[in-house]
């Protein structure tokens, strides 16, 4: 499948190569793919891809589609449109609709301290307020995006003195993630040091960030006069009241807003490294809690009830806006670790295509065509992918693709995915043509089926795919 950006894509790279920091935190990317051809028909299997599958065990389903993404043609396909479990190839969608909400590579998410309007002078407040937009990067210390920054930031514009910290906990709705497979609440500040011992709740989450804070406040030298850590109430838009003249008639509203109802204004802030960083560390060691984490960005959003539902909804807008085949897809969560989730070969091709040619590129690279991108490893979000047959640890840049496809000679940077019956390899190869190809392999069987030898028959199948294409 090809796609066109509705603003041409050179144009969109040349200007991705001039743009400087933003001002503002990076809204939604508003970016709206059109198709150019309808897709091209279900090809039969090559005698070769065959042969490899025939070393499947009985009983295992198996859906399948190679794309060239230079000419667009379908190369091999079987059962392209059939959804099937997808397990933590689930986390190729997660990471790039954070990737395109964010609004690229050079996206962000921000932290802030606040106080009220009213009350207390510039060296004292009678509370802060510790705000977030669920950034799981956030640490305790340790560089420009941490509490310890945010508390230094408060001493250097003169606040000595506190009276308590509070927790603003409205963006987020720990209960709305109770659905959750993996069993841990999603609360709008998380902290990366959590990433090994992570809260069981939301009021143990709140007690250990406002803790930190605390400690951190004291140590740059803010007095804070409470241990206890409160949550911040909800935001209500000041209406002020009606007024009438001496005579009755109606006069307009008081443009004058009472001090004690503005809203809280900022003392520090922080802001994130760009997303390339995070979305490898969660992509490459097919991180679970992170992959929870990133989806739950998607739902910080007004009006959107900070639910898992309400990101599953913004996660499947991404994907309609990047054109994805979404016929017999469902999204259960951001992790894989459901077994309601359904993704068909189909779909995920399509993303894999899209994220190839979108213009987001590490390092804020020049201008290029994204194949070249693509070869010259530029590529934001194929950069994030395992690459097959490094060896060594799978927190390295082999991630779960390690110690697979080794000595195969083959550039491959895919995403695997296991549970119980369930294996699948979706990603890029580059095929003896040169041409960068995108492939999609999932196979559902028996919860008992050997999943050594679905992995083995996955990486044949990549291997003739390359080979003769």
């Amino acid at each position: 499948m090809r796609f066109l950006l509705a603003l041409n894509l050179t144009v969109l790279a040349l200007l991705a190569g001039l743009t400087g920091s933003r001002a503002q935190a990076p809204a939604a990317a508003d970016v709206t793919l059109r198709r150019v051809a309808a897709p091209v028909p279900g090809v039969p299997l090559s005698p070769a891809v065959e042969r490899a599958l025939a070393g499947l065990p009985e009983g295992v389903r198996v859906g399948l589609l190679v794309r060239d993404l230079e000419t667009g043609q379908v190369l091999e396909a079987r059962g392209a449109g059939v959804p099937l479990i997808p397990a933590s190839t689930v986390k190729l969608v997660t990471a790039a609709s954070v990737l395109v909400d964010r609004g690229g590579a050079d996206g962000w998410w921000s932290t802030d301290l606040t106080r009220p309007a009213a009350g207390g002078s510039r060296a004292s407040a009678p509370h802060l307020t510790l705000r977030g937009g669920a950034d799981p990067t956030l640490r305790v210390a340790g560089g420009p995006n941490s509490l310890r920054a945010l508390a230094k930031q408060a001493f250097a514009r003169g606040l000595r003195e506190v009276g308590e910290v509070r927790l603003d906990e409205t963006r987020l709705s720990a209960r709305g993630w109770q659905d959750l497979v993996l069993g841990v609440p999603m609360t709008p500040l998380r902290l990366a040091e959590w990433q090994d011992a992570s809260p069981a709740s939301a009021a143990e989450a709140r007690a250990r960030a406002g803790a930190a804070l605390i400690a951190e406040l004291r140590r740059a030298g803010v007095r804070v006069a409470s241990d206890t850590v409160g949550t911040a109430p909800a935001f209500s838009p000041y209406i002020p009241p009606p007024r009438r003249d001496a005579r009755g008639k109606w006069l307009p509203p008081d443009p004058l807003i009472p001090a004690e109802r503005r809203p809280e204004q900022g003392v520090a802030s922080v802001r994130s490294a760009p997303p390339s960083g995070v979305l490898a560390a969660t992509l490459r060691p097919s991180d679970n809690l992170l992959s929870e984490e990133l989806l739950a960005t998607l739902a910080v959003r007004p009006g959107m009830g900070g639910t898992l539902h309400s990101a599953l909804r913004r996660e499947r807008a991404v994907l309609r806006r990047l054109q994805v085949d979404l016929r017999g897809v469902h999204l259960a969560d951001g992790s894989g670790l459901s077994r309601e989730n359904r993704l068909t070969p189909r779909a995920l091709v399509d993303l894999l295509d899209v994220m190839h040619d979108l213009p987001y590129r590490v390092g804020g690279a020049q201008a290029e065509l994204p194949a070249g991108t693509y070869r010259a490893r530029r590529n934001v979000f194929a950069e994030a992918l395992p690459q097959a047959g490094t060896g060594g640890d799978k927190d390295g840049r082999g991630g779960t693709l390690a110690l697979r496809l080794g000595g195969s000679g083959l550039d491959v940077r895919a995403k695997t995915g296991t549970l119980p019956g369930v294996s699948a390899l979706a990603g890029y190869v580059t095929g003896r043509s040169g041409h960068t190809l995108a492939f999609a392999v999932l196979m559902n069987g028996p919860e008992d089926s050997p999943i050594l030898t679905l992995r083995a028959v996955q990486d044949e199948v990549v291997r003739v795919v390359a080979g003769a294409h």
